[in-house]
């Protein structure tokens, strides 16, 4: 299928947030099913609900059971997509729980006949009960999922045939591949096509490998190339299906966990600042609006996550017929352009402040690489012909403020080495993320709101 074709009628929404329930419901239901089993257990044993016995051997075994479970990856993708995968991780977790407790047991003296009468019979009940709820899970599945809980697309660029149940897939072509190294619009369509898939296969013949490996990084998803052996690219494993062999070549920068805790870190700062400087915007606003009459907000387009476009707000600081949306003329020092008030609040950063709803919106972070405006030129170079792995910045939400800015990398670029200086920054950025580095970047940035190439 055409990427235009596949963008219009086949873009998938995210299974992320469908796998979190299912893995939810699963774990609240093995956990109701162990209670019901040794409640049951004790009931056909000596006719007492509840036993005062099977409650205390249950207290021992479900805590045993939960981290076995989780360490032993009985929630994951595959234990929801293979239901004998699934019943052989479920044998093994409860397997291994039942041996822990009995070990437990003969070591504090507390083993009964009554209890290993009871543990064994609650055992097989509930491994039964959650075979059955598997099966009911993986049967619902295949009706409505096609068998997946997880988004694949196969992309087709003349490499060998592949053969996988349940993908998406679209064949790629030479002016795709030909647009796709210079020209932001067709990364942009490609950015789309790849949101949201879980995983991200590629065939293709050996001397394009290169190629789509530094897209579907830059994307930051978890891609794979079909290949028997592709060392110069760094392959993070191996994946195997259906008699096939992928190299992962690339992953998402950040885990589920990660995400969410920058997020919450991102709307714990953003919602109270726009609280706190609303009425600062609100007389930014009035100002801009008064001196000329033009409108308030200057719109651009900017690349963002996974290489997709979006529209970046900034108050307004230049003439409105010298209005520059590309970006192409990087702005200097006396630049004939700036309005009297555009130069006040570029010099103070307060022009940036209406990112702060593209952070609501989770089109940018608060921290991250910043978005550059796509005609951006270093030495009469568009910025992505100056390094093949600039795209990779665009692995992680744009942000407000990153680490090229606090070092001091800010300002016009007027030389390939001003462009590689924060290409390095943000990429040691993505490479290193962690919680504590956001808050020290925000912190530092404090330090150079007014600064000398801020113009």
């Amino acid at each position: 299928m055409p990427i235009q074709d596949y963008l219009e009628n086949s873009v998938r929404p995210s299974m992320e947030h469908r796998r979190i329930q299912l893995y939810a419901a699963l774990f609240l239901l093995d956990i109701a099913i162990l209670f019901g089993s040794f409640w049951l257990a004790g009931y056909l044993l000596i006719g007492q609900l509840p036993s005062l016995r099977a409650v205390q051997v249950m207290q021992f075994t479900v805590p045993i059971f939960v981290v076995i479970a989780i360490y032993n990856r009985l929630y994951s993708i595959r234990a929801l997509e293979e239901f004998r995968h699934a019943v052989v991780r479920l044998a093994i977790s409860l397997s291994v729980s039942a041996m822990l407790f009995l070990v437990m047991t003969f070591y504090v003296g507390s083993s009964s006949d009554f209890a290993r009468l009871t543990f064994s019979l609650a055992i097989g009940t509930a491994f039964v009960g959650m075979v059955v709820i598997r099966r009911i899970v993986c049967w619902s599945i295949i009706r409505n999922f096609r068998g997946r809980v997880s988004n694949v697309l196969l992309i087709e660029d003349g490499g060998p045939k592949i053969d996988l149940p349940g993908v998406d897939r679209f064949a790629a072509d030479a002016v795709l591949l030909e647009n796709a190294q210079r020209d932001p619009e067709t990364l942009d369509s490609l950015g789309r096509t790849m949101r949201n898939m879980d995983r991200v296969i590629v065939s293709c013949p050996l001397d394009r490998r290169v190629f789509w490996t530094r897209i579907m990084r830059a994307a930051g998803v978890h891609g794979e190339v079909v290949s028997e052996a592709l060392q110069e690219l760094g392959a993070l494993s191996l994946e195997r299906e259906h008699g096939w062999s992928f190299l992962v070549v690339s992953a998402g920068p950040l885990g589920l966990q990660a995400r969410l805790t920058k997020r919450m870190i991102d709307l714990a700062f953003t919602v109270p600042a726009l609280f706190l400087l609303g009425p600062v915007m609100l007389i930014v606003a009035l100002l801009i609006k008064l001196e000329d009459g033009g409108p308030v907000f200057f719109v651009q387009p900017r690349m963002g996550q996974g290489n997709c476009m979006f529209d970046m707000l900034k108050f307004r600081s230049m003439k409105v017929e010298r209005l520059d949306s590309s970006g192409t003329r990087s702005t200097s020092r006396e630049d004939d352009r700036i309005t009297r008030m555009g130069r006040f609040i570029r010099r103070t950063s307060i022009d940036e402040l209406p990112q702060l709803i593209n952070v609501l919106r989770s089109e940018m972070s608060l921290v991250g690489p910043r978005p550059h405006a796509l005609g951006s030129l270093a030495n009469d170079k568009l910025f992505w012909e100056i390094d093949g792995d600039y795209w990779q910045r665009h692995s992680l939400k744009p942000g407000l403020t990153g680490l090229a800015q606090v070092r001091g990398h800010r300002g016009a670029t007027e030389t390939e080495g001003h462009l590689t200086d924060r290409l390095q920054a943000d990429l040691e950025y993505i490479r290193t993320w962690s919680p504590w580095t956001d808050f020290k970047i925000m912190l530092a940035t404090a330090r150079v709101l007014v600064h000398h190439n801020a113009y």
